[in-house]
């Protein structure tokens, strides 16, 4: 047999030589096609269950939050076992399923047990089942920071990348989730005078009541005029710390009690748990997440490309 095919060739060898170039062509040809992954994911298919309870002690945590939530999710099809993490403030569920389940139809039947659950969880928690990602999808990580001439606070860091940096990148393909570290999230705060709410028999409740009440835009249909609609609407939303002061509390003796006469406004900020530093500066950072089954080398590409982008802004 081989002395055939050493006779075929050498007969017929310009059309082997032909063939041999055919294929290193192709193979040249896909070689820069191939979907070359730096780390190849073997993680199983999960669906992590992640729980926000201020206040709540590890154990507290555990009993009212992780135990209930791990126990409903007994039972599912394909299920393979699950574990679970109370700690303060959080609850978090990981839920496993047999190799070769389709992560949509994991999720979508876990959403389902869920819904069944909430309704004995403690009132103002509220479950959420986190990205469709594993721990090898943190692929790429980037800081947003002052550059030479500027000066930004890190609340102003913040900002940008909640705001400006973060909804961009997040639109780039097979980018699931960015997460981030640092600087300080904005927020309006409105400390009571304890002193001037008894003056005014008033309570913490009526002044929470007032904000929320005077904190939404109104509509009232529209008016029809030469054969066009006029909208009408009320615009009430806050904007400014002005905007607070000037919210009624309720009146006294026909005399309107705002915000600003019980209550100190002022701008302030979210309490953190973490910071991130870059030569010594502060600066935010931010985690780019892949989706399950993406290249890592091109999503991270592409973030690099998008980041470029959004630098312009």
């Amino acid at each position: 047999m081989l002395n055939r095919i050493i006779s075929f060739s050498l007969v017929y060898r310009w059309l082997v030589l032909f063939i041999a170039a055919g294929l290193a062509g192709l193979g040249i040809y896909n070689f820069d096609r191939l979907a070359i992954d730096a780390v190849p994911d073997i993680t199983n298919v999960q669906v992590q269950i992640n729980t926000e309870a201020p206040g709540y002690s590890p154990l507290e945590s555990e009993q009212r939050i992780t135990y209930p939530i791990e126990t409903a999710m007994a039972g599912l099809p394909r299920l393979d076992y699950t574990r679970s993490l109370s700690r303060y403030g959080l609850s978090q569920v990981t839920v496993i399923f047999e190799d070769g389940t389709d992560i949509y139809l994991a999720r979508q039947l876990v959403n389902e047990r869920l819904s069944e659950v909430k309704e004995r969880l403690p009132e103002g928690v509220d479950p959420a089942l986190g990205p469709i990602s594993t721990g090898l999808g943190e692929i790429f990580m980037y800081t947003v920071n002052s550059a030479d001439g500027y000066d930004h606070d890190p609340m102003s860091l913040r900002t940008i990348q909640d705001w400006i940096v973060r909804p961009q990148l997040r639109h780039t393909p097979g980018v699931v989730e960015v997460n981030t570290v640092g600087g300080f999230s904005k927020q309006f705060h409105v400390l009571p005078y304890p002193d001037k709410l008894l003056a005014f028999d008033l309570t913490q409740q009526d002044v929470m009541a007032a904000l929320v009440r005077n904190n939404a835009n109104t509509g009232a249909g529209y008016i029809e005029r030469f054969g066009a609609q006029y909208l009408i609407r009320s615009p009430g939303q806050v904007a400014t710390l002005d905007d607070l002061k000037t919210i009624t509390v309720a009146r006294r003796q026909g005399v309107q009690v705002m915000i600003q006469d019980v209550a100190d406004i002022r701008l302030g900020h979210e309490l953190r748990t973490g910071a991130a530093t870059q030569n010594g500066q502060e600066v935010v950072l931010g985690t780019v997440f892949m989706l399950i089954g993406e290249n890592s080398r091109k999503v991270a590409e592409a973030a690099a490309r998008r980041l470029r982008d959004i630098q312009a802004s």
